[in-house]
């Protein structure tokens, strides 16, 4: 045996091991530190369990203003969490994975709104928000003449949108009658791409939503529940078992949910702050569905649903730049740039769902920042 392939001498052994224990304490540290930095942020949240029948607790009661809730999901299945008013949906988080939390942020008026709890056909829970000095005074406040113009584009590039979802409906409808699947798959993902680009208008219609798009997780038989429905149960026959048959009246009812939801847009009353805000809560619900896996389960192709919402992502932001532009021109440019940073995340080859999340998430916070700088949130 040479000297240098000799053991190590008593002496050094004790420093050896000394600086390995370094190592591996210094290793335990760094871990916990990247940890703790990827944990939510929940100092202040107000805690929320959602087990497999309801929420602990049923009842919340908050001032209006900012307000931030950390959902833990105490049950076996992913969940989401929402906040109703009525059948809109004011604030969201999905596809909470079993065992984890997540932590949503929102400014809410007052009023009573409802709580999903897990299942949809479990109970809702209610949440009230209680009035403030501060909330009076911002009801008071008029809107930003400057907006009108964007409020009504954006307005019509939706109508637009509901009705190209409506005729591809119908398409969907005839290709399952003719009981072609090749023609019905192709079909599904246009329709499914056109209800993609109406994704910031469909949480004012809850109760079509759940009927147009449920996620199986979300329904107590999953698959073979009744209420999946749409497009989901539709995916799931063309794509997981490569058949049109029993479609036909679930495609019919797609087609008269479509017509419906059509006729709701046109009546829907935006709001300035709507057009960023709801942007950039669906940007973050692409981001969470990319992230699990959720936006097409069975067609297994995310491409065309994501490029198509990212349109209308787009859109809502083109819409309101000429006045971002001239009140923060360095923003107006890193709302561009991350969005078209999520684009080419989303369209290539292949995709990389983390990265594509990550981007997602990144353009809702740009997305966020544009009401504060426009004056739309105090």
């Amino acid at each position: 045996m040479t000297p240098s392939a000799q053991a190590p001498s008593g002496r050094l052994l004790p420093l050896l091991l000394g600086t390995g224990g370094l190592l591996v304490l210094g290793g335990v540290a760094l871990f916990w530190l990247a940890s703790a930095r990827n944990q939510p942020q929940t100092e202040g949240a107000i805690p929320v369990t959602v087990t497999a029948t309801a929420c602990e607790p049923m009842a919340l009661e908050v001032p209006a203003g900012p307000a931030r809730f950390l959902i833990r999901n105490a049950s076996d299945r992913p969940v989401e969490w929402e906040i109703l008013n009525g059948v809109m949906v004011v604030a969201e988080r999905e596809n909470i994975a079993p065992g984890f939390s997540s932590v949503l942020s929102e400014r809410l008026k007052p009023g009573v709104y409802d709580i999903t709890c897990g299942l949809l056909s479990n109970p809702r829970g209610k949440l009230t928000v209680l009035a403030t000095a501060e909330s009076a005074a911002e009801t008071a406040a008029p809107p930003l003449r400057e907006l009108i113009g964007p409020l009504s584009e954006r307005k019509v590039q939706l109508m637009k949108a509901a009705g190209k979802f409506t005729r591809a409906a119908q398409a969907l409808e005839q290709a399952i009658a003719a009981g072609d699947l090749a023609a019905a798959r192709t079909a599904w993902t246009q329709a499914a791409a056109h209800w993609a680009s109406l994704g910031t208008v469909a949480p004012q219609a809850a109760d079509l939503q759940n009927r147009i798009a449920p996620q199986a997780a979300w329904l107590a038989a999953r698959e073979e529940d009744p209420a999946f429905t749409g497009l989901s149960r539709i995916e799931y026959g063309l794509f997981a078992r490569s058949s049109v048959a029993d479609l036909a009246p679930v495609a019919a009812a797609l087609s008269r949910d479509a017509t419906e939801f059509q006729s709701r847009v046109k009546a829907f009353d935006g709001t300035p702050a709507g057009i960023a805000g709801d942007a950039a809560r669906y940007a973050r619900s692409l981001a969470d569905a990319t992230a699990a896996g959720t936006l097409t389960p069975y067609a297994a192709d995310d491409t065309v649903l994501l490029g198509a919402a990212l349109d209308t992502l787009d859109r809502a932001r083109a819409v309101l730049d000429p006045l971002l532009a001239a009140a923060d021109p360095a923003q107006s440019a890193r709302v561009k740039d991350r969005l078209a940073a999520a684009h080419a995340a989303a369209s290539a080859v292949p995709q990389d769902r983390k990265a594509t999340a990550a981007a997602l998430t990144a353009a809702a916070e740009a997305l966020a920042g544009i009401n504060p700088t426009l004056g739309l949130e105090p």
